[in-house]
């Protein structure tokens, strides 16, 4: 086992239950990640994130969705920490550039998901530019609701993935 692992698996339960968070905004996921642990390896670790992960319900969904800051906004409606919050700005890093105009029509288009959807837009936006996003989040407010939550809940499945590496290399640091 590497030392990042070693380091997850042995942190307290609630600096535990804290970095896990920082990965996925659902309580019931980093409970059930909690209870899974010590993970032999990372497969192991990522295999148990995406099990409990589509093992979970709407509301856990949306409740991981609101730790994320709107596409092209800063700050999340459910706060997790510093770490999440400087991930989601390197996330995003693709609307750092934008111009006046396609951050204007990031943020009428998310208001008009919103309004349809009852969520914020998520989409794993690494290597993504603003008109990229724009033009993903434009094609998905086609989408059906249930269609689109799966579609959502995928994203944030893919997000939750990429931050779980982050802290692991973050924890190996710490060590």
């Amino acid at each position: 086992m590497d030392d990042a692992l070693e380091h997850l698996n042995s942190l307290p339960g609630g600096e535990a239950s804290a970095e896990l968070l920082k990965c996925c905004g659902s309580t019931r996921w980093a409970s059930a990640m909690m209870e899974e642990r010590p993970f032999r390896d990372t497969d192991a670790l990522e295999e148990a994130a995406d099990r409990i992960w589509w093992s979970l319900g709407r509301e856990d969904w949306l409740e991981a969705f609101r730790s994320h800051p709107k596409i092209g906004e800063r700050k999340a409606a459910r706060e997790t920490g510093e770490e999440a919050r400087r991930w989601a700005e390197d996330e995003q890093q693709g609307t750092s550039g934008a111009g006046r105009d396609v951050l204007a029509a990031l943020a009428e288009a998310n208001r008009a998901y919103e309004e349809r959807f009852g969520h914020i837009f998520i989409v794993c936006a690494k290597g993504k530019s603003a008109a990229e996003m724009l033009t993903l989040l434009r094609a998905r407010i086609g989408n059906d609701p249930e269609t689109e939550l799966r579609v959502a809940v995928e994203e944030q499945r893919r997000i939750t993935q990429l931050r779980l590496k982050k802290s692991l290399e973050s924890g190996a640091g710490r060590r």
